[in-house]
């Protein structure tokens, strides 16, 4: 997960490409529309493990004594409300009893994928720098487990056969290609006998397999990509390049971005919307920086038009709520945070009950943060990215 590694990995790889812009088209009279909600990574930390134990505890719900439901319950209005929605399960998964590992070889509770799939979720990206942590072992469980709770994936394969097959579902009569790529651990590395199990972000690899999928009938193709340098703000020079190039030399009509743990900028290049870094979905880590809880849901509304399809972007604030490391006999607040939870900012903003003008002071600047990194490369102005209404 290093900085200096992800660097060099990227800039190794300078990739591929995208599709011609539908700004001046017009909507297609009948024509189909559909939405895709996509956040960023989804990243156990063992603090979250002993959370969901704490939560079962209180619930009597979950399995295996964990349950991730109260922990995620704050995105499942978003992310339910839309037609597609695509997750990025940055780890392995384990047994339900464990055991469990964290940083830097993850095996994390299968009942995450559950909880995913429970608040919405349809399918999810798996090609990260810890996709190989376990091997192949790991790569088997964590798909096996996601076709038994019914979320779709891509990025990873548990053979040769499979490593060729697109995965494409049928969203409101469209039929939409999901791609993953990455780039590849050099602590975890996939042996050279077993590289179909993994894809590496590849120029050519991206082509090929976007062509794959239209052939087989993809109306729509969306890239997940697990890019550049971890805790900036601001994409790479490596990413800036691999977005032109893909941009402007593929059909893709949509790019999503993880492995930052940060917000970066979302960017209508060359026609196409590319969302660089959706920060974390949900994580926690050993030394929370701020920034590595605060993160975005991308809303695409895609609109079928005579040349094409044309793409709405919209995003909406998420928060994950750390609960203060206390000393003994120290008291906290009345309304000290308590429990990791991932939160919707603007509905805790717009709905606050009785929080405290310190807790509402840091939904507001998780609002005003993420605004400002998502639209530090001019996205607002003609492109269009607002914030998203749950009444629109």
């Amino acid at each position: 997960m290093g900085r200096a590694l992800a660097g060099v990995a990227v800039f190794a790889i300078l990739t591929a490409g995208c599709s011609a812009s539908p700004d001046e088209s017009q909507s297609k009279p009948g024509g189909r529309a559909f939405t895709v909600a996509a956040a960023g990574d989804v990243l156990i930390h063992p603090e979250l493990v002993q959370q969901a134990a704490q939560d079962a505890k209180r619930t009597g719900k979950g399995s295996a004594g964990l349950d991730f439901g109260p922990l995620m319950a704050g995105v499942q209005p978003v992310i339910s409300k839309a037609d597609l929605g695509i997750c990025h399960m940055e780890t392995p998964v384990g047994r339900p009893r464990g055991p469990f590992e964290g940083y830097p070889e993850f095996l994390v509770p299968p009942q995450i994928l559950t909880t995913l799939k429970d608040v919405g979720y349809d399918t999810c990206s798996t090609a990260s720098n810890h996709t190989f942590d376990h091997g192949l072992k790991g790569v088997r469980r964590t798909l096996d487990t996601m076709d038994r709770v019914g979320l779709g994936h891509s990025g990873s394969a548990r053979t040769p056969e499979e490593a060729e097959k697109i995965n494409i579902r049928d969203v409101k009569g469209v039929k939409v290609a999901h791609l993953s790529y990455s780039w590849e651990s050099f602590l975890n590395p996939t042996p050279r006998k077993e590289r179909w199990a993994f894809n590496r972000i590849d120029t050519e690899n991206v082509k090929q397999a976007e062509a794959r999928a239209r052939k087989q009938g993809a109306e729509v193709v969306i890239l997940s990509v697990h890019w550049g340098l971890e805790h900036y703000n601001e994409p790479s020079i490596p990413q800036l390049q691999l977005a032109e190039r893909i941009t402007k030399e593929t059909g893709i009509n949509l790019v999503i971005g993880h492995h930052a743990h940060v917000v970066q900028p979302i960017q209508k290049l060359n026609g196409t919307w590319v969302a660089y870094s959706l920060g974390n979905q949900v994580a926690r880590h050993s030394s929370p920086t701020g920034l590595t809880e605060e993160g975005a849901i991308g809303w695409f509304e895609f609109r079928e038009t005579d040349s094409g399809w044309d793409v709405d972007a919209r995003y909406r604030t998420t928060l994950v709520d750390v609960p203060p490391e206390a000393e003994p006999g120290e008291e906290l607040p009345d309304d000290a945070v308590e429990d990791h939870r991932l939160v919707d900012v603007r509905q805790m903003l717009d709905e606050p009950g009785g929080l405290s003008a310190d807790r509402l002071a840091r939904y507001r600047l998780a609002a005003d943060r993420t605004r400002g990194f998502l639209f530090n490369r001019g996205a607002p102005g003609g492109d269009g990215l607002a914030e998203l209404s749950l009444e629109d």
